[in-house]
């Protein structure tokens, strides 16, 4: 037997297999209308669970002149973003925590963390102004209580004479 009769006898084999498979019927509309009340229940349910999915989640985010001047704002999970105040990072030992104050043109509020490890960016540097972010409640005394703290990278661009230069530059000196 050659390879040419091997193929047409594998062909007719196939061919009788298919020919012997029995054939779908067609969905019928009570099947149709079944799927597609379960399919309306699924999203139905979805879109009612999905506001309290994301309740607990949101944050809103300000300055600290808004903080200050926004009563609202009092006991609401927020997020504040203000310049370090020179000087006022301080470490309090017991209980572990951190205090410092945030500013935002005039306005200023005392910041609390209570961990014992901030990011190492977060210094008390008298040559920049540090951009911290903070994220946690105020509090009726008017004191946020930071659950997290986040402080910007000092730039790699110095300031030398009013004018500013690349690292690259200043190392080329």
């Amino acid at each position: 037997m050659n390879i040419d009769d091997e193929l047409e006898k594998a062909i007719q084999q196939k061919e009788q297999g298919s020919a012997r498979r029995p054939r779908r019927d067609a969905p019928t509309p009570k099947r149709n209308l079944g799927l597609l009340i379960g399919l309306i229940v699924i999203a139905v349910v979805v879109l009612a669970l999905l506001p309290f999915t994301f309740k607990g989640s949101a944050v809103w985010a300000t300055t600290v002149d808004q903080l200050v001047s926004e009563p609202d704002l009092k006991g609401r999970r927020v997020r504040v973003e203000g310049i370090l105040v020179k000087g006022s990072l301080m470490k309090r030992d017991s209980p572990c925590e951190y205090r410092f104050q945030l500013r935002t043109n005039e306005a200023t509020v005392q910041v609390r963390y209570p961990q014992c490890v901030i990011p190492d960016s977060l210094q008390d540097r008298p040559e920049a102004d540090i951009t911290v972010t903070a994220e946690g409640t105020l509090g009726q005394d008017n004191v946020f209580v930071a659950s997290q703290v986040l402080a910007k990278c000092p730039s790699k661009y110095e300031q030398k004479d009013g004018k500013t230069i690349s690292s690259h530059q200043s190392s080329s000196r």
